[in-house]
This record gives C-alpha cells, sequence and structure tokens, in this order.
C-alpha cells in the first residue's frame, strides 16, 4: 500500500469523525447552548480532511505512487466528503440562518448526476470513456468548500448568499462544460 492511498484511508475515516461532531455541534445549538468547540473542532476537521486531498495527490505525483486503487478510492473519497459537508452545512443547526438553502445541494447533486448518468451513456455506446477532469470542475469544488466553510467559521463580514451564488454559477458553469465534453464524445450520427 502506498503512502499516497494510506493518506487517502485517513480521509475517508475523517468523514464520519467530522459528521459526528458536527451533528454534535447541531445538537447544542438546537438545545439553545451552543458548544463553540464543537463548531471548531468540526471545521478543523473538515480543513484536514481537505489538506490531505491536496496531499495524497502531490504525493501519488511527486513519488510516482500513481495506482489503480487510488485512482478509483481519491475521487470516491472526495464526493464522500464533499457530499458530507453539504449535507452537514444544509441539514445541521449551525445557529439562526446558518445553514446553505436545500435549493443549493438539489444543484449540486443534479450536476453529479448528469455527469454520471453522461458517463454511464457515453460508455454504453462507445465502450470507453476518457474522463479527464476540467479546471472549472475544480474551481466549483473550491467554491462549494468556500461556501461550506462560511458557514463553519460563522463568517459574517459578507452575507452567506453571495458565496453560495458564487458557488452555484461554477456548479452550473462545470455541469454544462461536462455536459460538453461528452456531448463531442458521442459518435456524429448520435448527435443530434
Amino acid at each position: 500500500m502506498t503512502l499516497a492511498t494510506v493518506i487517502t484511508l485517513i480521509r475517508l475515516a475523517l468523514i464520519p469523525v467530522f459528521a459526528w461532531v458536527a451533528v454534535g455541534y447541531g445538537r447544542t445549538v438546537d438545545a439553545g447552548s451552543p458548544e463553540e468547540s464543537q463548531r471548531w473542532l468540526a471545521a478543523a476537521i473538515y480543513t484536514l480532511a481537505s489538506v490531505l486531498d491536496g496531499l495524497d495527490g502531490w504525493v501519488a505525483r511527486t513519488f510516482d505512487q500513481k495506482s489503480l486503487t487510488g485512482a478509483i478510492l481519491d475521487p470516491l473519497v472526495d464526493k464522500a466528503l464533499l457530499m458530507t459537508g453539504l449535507l452537514t452545512t444544509t441539514f445541521v443547526n449551525w445557529g439562526s440562518d446558518w445553514h446553505l438553502p436545500i435549493w443549493f445541494i438539489i444543484l449540486v447533486i443534479a450536476r453529479d448526476l448528469e455527469i454520471i448518468i453522461g458517463i454511464w451513456i457515453l460508455y454504453y455506446i462507445n465502450r470507453r470513456v476518457p474522463i479527464k477532469p476540467l479546471k472549472i470542475g475544480k474551481i466549483c469544488t473550491v467554491t462549494q468548500m468556500i461556501a461550506m466553510g462560511w458557514i463553519m467559521l460563522h463568517f459574517t463580514a459578507i452575507p452567506l448568499m453571495i458565496p453560495t451564488i458564487i458557488a452555484a454559477i461554477f456548479t452550473i458553469w462545470s455541469a454544462y462544460e461536462y455536459y460538453m465534453m461528452g456531448y463531442w464524445q458521442l459518435p456524429r450520427n448520435s448527435r443530434s
């Protein structure tokens, strides 16, 4: 097992820990006595898992530790971490009006379903799918993480709706770019 894979497994183990701490914090908010140390701990765990995402990729590239396991596991852990963060920042009580709107998580899930269904269709038609992450997809993920961080850190200098709308714009933009990438992979006679 490579060091990059070990780091990915550590990230995977941090996801339920983050969710447990975040839900625990939400319960203290519901009880009327928010335990702010839990909020900070949840934010720290999420940040650590996010930073380790960059580290495992760097280790894999720098020390030539690319593996099929890592290539499959890393994006799954990325998506699990992101969805857990989105679910907790939407449905856990982080304080008065401190949550992502439900329409935002629906938008993110719709984009992910579009990508998964598109891959399935392309594989069914072409029997292969060259998967190439797009830069806009990475920007989309970063903006989504910033919106979640806004909630976890209770950053009040700028209204929460601003980073949420920015993340929504990049989510829609990336959905369009992935759609077009898939469209151009279809055989010419399948395009309409």
